[in-house]
């Protein structure tokens, strides 16, 4: 794996965990994983609109709540 081993893996995510704390890790990986995602589909050419977040969920749900 790029010649990281084990200890190396280890103390790089120790020093992340010391940066960002255990609150942000969660929102940091859910990030890194959507980016993958992205590129993986980019890759074999698949175009997912559902996926993509357009800023209006919250609009609409005010919206139906108001009815």
């Amino acid at each position: 794996m790029f010649g990281i081993g084990m200890p190396e893996l280890i103390i790089i995510l120790v020093i992340i965990f010391i940066i960002f704390g255990a609150g942000k890790l969660p929102e940091i990986g859910k990030g890194v994983g959507k980016g993958i995602k992205n590129f993986k589909n980019s890759l074999s050419g698949k175009d997912d609109p559902d996926d993509t977040p357009t800023g209006n969920e919250d609009k609409n749900k005010e919206v139906d709540d108001n009815k």
